[in-house]
């Protein structure tokens, strides 16, 4: 390495200091008390090795609320890419306000996820919320969005979707900037239509960008926390306590610091393992698509 080139790692030095401060140390911190047993305030922390982990994995709780996860997750998600792609496609025909549409409907995104999900909470409140009293007004009987445990389940992903859809379709939107119009057109001159063109040019060439917003999407949504805790808080009962829910409820209800720190750790190892999952097969679409 030439000497000059030594250098430039002192200015790798600042970043990888503060990555550590608010990254690495919080999570060897969180992966330390995993093996003990640690209640909030107390001075006693008792080691139990994998204790923690084993009280878990066979707690009925935690796999309920991992399945409550993933589905919102993966049901958020598949809103979110469906209609922002939607838009975005939109957006690109769209020749003339293009860029007043888009700040429009990137507006949503800008509203703080606590101040969305009051605003959204109050529009389905039951009977007197402005959702159910326009129902009402037409003797159509609204369901119990809220208090419903499988029409909680639809309104936390509706209102999660409406939030980041915005940022779903801005990316691809974007992307959409970078294609190659000219081969479009000699698609369409060879006579491919709209579904072809979509389906064998314009979705290809977006993959990376879609793997991009996909996983980025899914580490959000498995982050879940400020929407569902403002709408629902978790209920009814346990309908919509996703992992992230359970885990501040381990912590912060219960004081059980160490499960807590566990039950964090076996997080972040499912979503990992998840999002490597997704990517593989993504990027072996795309190479396959390439060939």
């Amino acid at each position: 390495m030439v000497r000059w080139q030594r250098g430039l790692w002192l200015f790798f030095l600042p970043s990888f200091g503060l990555l550590a401060v608010v990254l690495l140390w919080p999570l060897g911190y969180a992966i330390y008390l995993s093996f003990f047993d640690y209640y909030l305030g107390s001075d006693v922390r008792s080691f139990v090795g994998l204790g923690n982990y084993a009280d878990l994995l066979t707690e009925g709780r935690l796999w309920n609320s991992m399945w409550t996860t993933i589905l919102i997750a993966f049901g958020s998600v598949a809103l979110e890419f469906i209609v922002g792609f939607a838009l975005a496609l939109a957006l690109y025909r769209l020749h003339q306000s293009a860029k007043v549409f888009s700040v429009l409907l990137f507006l949503p995104h800008i509203v703080t996820p606590v101040v969305a999900a009051l605003f959204l909470k109050w529009m389905l409140a039951s009977n007197w919320g402005f959702i159910d009293a326009t129902l009402l007004t037409f003797d159509i009987v609204p369901p119990d969005w809220l208090g419903d445990p499988i029409w909680a389940k639809i309104s936390v992903i509706l209102a999660d979707a409406w939030v980041f859809t915005p940022l779903v379709m801005m990316v691809l939107y974007a992307a959409l900037q970078g294609l190659d119009t000219s081969v479009v057109e000699a698609a369409q001159i060879d006579g491919a239509n709209n579904w072809r063109v979509l389906r064998h040019i314009i979705v290809p060439a977006l993959i990376p960008a879609i793997i991009f917003t996909i996983s980025v999407r899914l580490m959000d949504v498995f982050r879940f926390f400020d929407i569902i805790y403002v709408l629902t808080g978790g209920g009814p009962g346990t309908a919509t306590e996703t992992i992230t829910i359970y885990t501040y409820q381990l912590g912060f209800r219960m004081l059980e610091v160490g499960k807590a720190s566990a039950l964090g750790v076996i997080t972040l190892i499912v979503v990992a393992s998840l999002l490597l999952t997704i990517n593989r097969v993504l990027n072996s679409i795309y190479r396959g698509g390439d060939q």
